[in-house]
């Protein structure tokens, strides 16, 4: 805040990395203690519904889906994550990796 109310834009360029990296762990950390909470408080369960299915569809079980996360986390060289997320081209569930 300091930077941007001084106009000192080179500080504020300099910050922005630290803010992304250390924002987006803590949002990247914050769904990841979520979806390991037990299920007598609300996690814990396979997917049900929409979700389930298109996991389903996408890599034949949810137990598969399990599989494949474990399989490309240990892959990973240093820190980074491991992502379920949509393909709006393929229109299905993909498993994806990013560095740090």
């Amino acid at each position: 805040h300091d930077a941007i109310g001084k106009g000192d834009a080179a500080a504020v360029v300099k910050l922005q990395s630290a803010i992304k990296f250390n924002g987006g762990g803590h949002v990247n950390h914050s769904i990841f203690w979520k979806n390991l909470t037990p299920i007598s408080q609300g996690g814990g369960e396979s997917p049900h519904s929409n979700l389930g299915w298109a996991i389903d569809m996408s890599f034949g079980s949810f137990d598969a889906l399990v599989q494949k996360i474990n399989t490309e986390g240990a892959a990973l060289q240093g820190s980074g994550w491991v992502w379920l997320a949509l393909d709006k081209e393929l229109k299905k569930l993909v498993v994806e990796t990013t560095a740090n």
